[in-house]
């Protein structure tokens, strides 16, 4: 099942990359984050974005700040590994065994919400930051690099919403998922018991 959700995420990143749609509005960020919370193989976690990543480049075009935006969703794949210590989607229960109450279950949507904002701030710095640094754009000089980060600001709404959007639904579907699967067996544990 692993597998399969592993190449549905790429396949999923990489249609979006492709088609036709606003700048910056993509799965990919959420997809890193979500792969470093939810995947047991840490491999896996880091292959996933970066195959969507440059499946999707061939599509578009190889350029100069691949590494850099590669190293930031390897980068956003770490917070989702240190998001993962503050959620546990698959259990759903707290460690008597009860169902999370709705505080704790709004205390996890809080996490996944706050990596989800830094993993967007954190692509707009390093991103913008290379841009400037590459000097094709901006002059090498404090008010070129705030006049960079000042160019970028319209496009970090849109990547704040698709990963605020794509995190919901991967993280949401994941623990609906996760729960229903879980139920029948519990259910079968149970009933052999009595």
């Amino acid at each position: 099942m692993r597998f399969a959700l592993s190449l549905l995420l790429v396949l999923l990143g990489v249609v979006f990359r492709v088609a036709p749609h606003p700048w910056n509005f993509a799965p990919v960020g959420a997809i890193a984050l979500f792969a470093g919370a939810t995947f047991d193989d840490r491999r896996s976690a880091f292959i996933v974005p970066l195959a969507t990543m440059f499946i999707g480049d061939l599509f578009i075009g190889l350029h100069s700040l691949m590494p850099v935006i590669y190293a930031t969703y390897a980068l956003i794949v770490i917070l989702g590994m240190l998001l993962r210590k503050h959620i546990s989607l698959s259990e759903a229960k707290d460690l008597r065994g009860r169902d999370l109450s709705p505080f704790s279950r709004l205390r996890m949507t809080g996490w996944i919400a706050s990596a989800s904002v830094a993993s967007s701030i954190l692509f707009f710095i390093t991103t913008n930051f290379a841009v400037w640094l590459s000097g094709m754009t901006y002059a090498k000089t404090f008010d070129g690099l705030v006049a960079c980060y000042v160019a970028a600001i319209p496009f970090f709404d849109r990547t704040l919403a698709s990963d605020l959007l794509f995190s919901a639904i991967f993280f949401g579907a994941f623990a609906l998922a996760e729960r229903r699967l879980n139920v029948p067996a519990n259910r079968v544990a149970a009933s052999k018991r009595n």
